[in-house]
């Protein structure tokens, strides 16, 4: 096991990561922006480093900066978490030629899955269904014209280095196309400097299913069962639950183990995701994050393993603690990221927090790195904490979400609390009944009056 970690991150996944460090008895370094001089993850690590001024590019996507911060201190391993430097190839690369061990997948497999045609490739010949699509990389626009024909409208422009939603636009019939494919190339070259572009069938309401893998380097790969991920706004999901209220037990174990046997055939190491739309009884590729994901506590909720725990054992070379057959589900979780914004227009609120309490008691779950006196910085992402709750099943787990959210109190800043509060009155959702348009289109409903 290693001695000490270098978490090259911030907020509650710092302290997540933090927390499972300590109880591996592993010493922990945390890197810090000066505006983040006081926050929790810096109070907590053994050793804290600053790595330059607030602007992410300047601090927390400093490679030179952290990898001076993790030889200065000694560390034998750097933990990125989520965001930031995690899917970064060149950053994997680097620290391992730094003789420290870089607590992710080989920087092949993140590079491979970082490019959507590159990932898409490799999932063919791994056995996994995709959405139909062209080729590759469209060099012209008569070639994406003669793929949507191909394909059937409506079809999806997609960035092929592109996340987040951005690069991307719908095209539904032949007089779109052009104006979708020159927008997705200007806006992926401005995000990702790089506008190559590929087309996808554009399905009308699936549900964003993702399969949590997990391998170590002794040969044993293994898959956690699914999240759900379909309410969303503009591509990012807002709220998780596991399992599934829309898969049966056979859909279960039939994309579950396509996901297991194309991890081992890949020859992954350590923890990722595999990211499908699900529509008509139908699993389609759409990528996969290489990383530990925002929502990983769900799934520790319905298979009471750590994942992050066994992430950081499978990097320092030891065996996963379970097998496939040891894998059971039980019970139903929820996840509800709790941001900083106004719960109506999602304009962030950064500011001083006047007093919070967490809530708690059986069942919940408060993954968060604020405290009554902390000032959210207006330079990084708004999520002030994850509410993670669990039940027998799904009504239990409501009435759990329900209570939990009556719990927390917060003022200072804005919230998204109350959004929450409003959706588990919503019949659609209180049944399972969503798709990864719903949320906006309700959203679009509750301004409009």
């Amino acid at each position: 096991m290693f001695e000490k970690v270098l978490i090259a991150n911030r907020g509650e996944i710092a302290l997540r990561i933090h927390r499972a460090c300590k109880e591996l008895g592993v010493a922990t370094v945390a890197v810090h922006s000066t505006a983040d001089a006081n926050a929790m993850h810096v109070r907590l690590a053994d050793e804290s480093v600053c790595i330059g001024p607030p602007p992410p590019k300047d601090s927390y996507l400093n490679i030179p900066a952290i990898i001076s911060a993790a030889e200065i201190t000694g560390a034998d391993a750097i933990h990125p978490g989520y965001g930031f430097l995690s899917e970064n190839a060149r950053f994997a690369e680097i620290v391992t030629a730094h003789n420290i061990v870089f607590i992710g997948p080989e920087a092949e497999h993140i590079r491979v899955m970082g490019d959507k045609i590159a990932a898409k490739v490799a999932m063919r010949e791994a056995g996994v269904p995709l959405v139909p699509g062209s080729e590759g990389a469209l060099a012209s626009l008569d070639e994406a014209r003669a793929a949507a024909e191909r394909i059937g409208y409506p079809v999806l422009v997609k960035a092929a280095a592109g996340g987040g939603g951005r690069g991307m636009k719908v095209a539904r019939d032949a007089r779109e196309l052009e104006h979708a494919l020159s927008t997705a190339k200007a806006e992926a070259k401005a995000a990702f400097g790089d506008d190559a572009v590929y087309l996808e069938k554009y399905l009308e309401r699936p549900r964003h299913i993702e399969i949590q893998i997990i391998a170590d380097s002794h040969g044993a790969v293994a898959q956690l069962g699914e999240r759900d991920c379909s309410l969303q706004r503009r591509h990012q999901k807002v709220l998780e639950e596991a399992l599934s209220p829309a898969l049966s037990q056979s859909e279960r174990e039939r994309i579950g183990e396509i996901a297991r046997k194309a991890v081992a055939k890949l020859g992954y190491l350590g923890v990722g995701t595999i990211e499908f739309l699900y529509e008509n009884g139908e699993f389609y590729f759409i990528e996969m994050n290489t990383r530990l994901q925002v929502e990983h506590p769900i799934t520790e909720q319905v298979t009471r393993i750590d994942l992050v725990r066994e992430q950081i054992a499978i990097a320092a070379g030891e065996k996963l603690s379970f097998q496939q057959k040891d894998v059971a589900f039980r019970g139903h979780a929820i996840e509800c990221r709790i941001n900083a914004e106004n719960p109506k227009t999602f304009r962030p609120s950064p500011g001083e927090i006047s007093y919070f309490h967490a809530p708690g008691g059986p069942g919940v779950r408060f993954d968060s790195a604020v405290y009554t006196g902390y000032r959210i910085p207006p330079y990084y992402d708004s999520m002030i904490g994850k509410l993670i709750v669990f039940g027998d099943d799904r009504p239990h787990c409501l009435a759990r979400l329900r209570r939990a959210l009556n719990e927390i109190a917060l003022t200072g800043v804005e919230t998204t609390v109350p959004l929450f509060v409003d959706l588990l009155n919503e019949p659609d959702f209180q049944r399972g009944e969503y798709h990864i348009h719903w949320l906006e289109e309700w959203l679009a409903a509750q301004a409009a009056g």
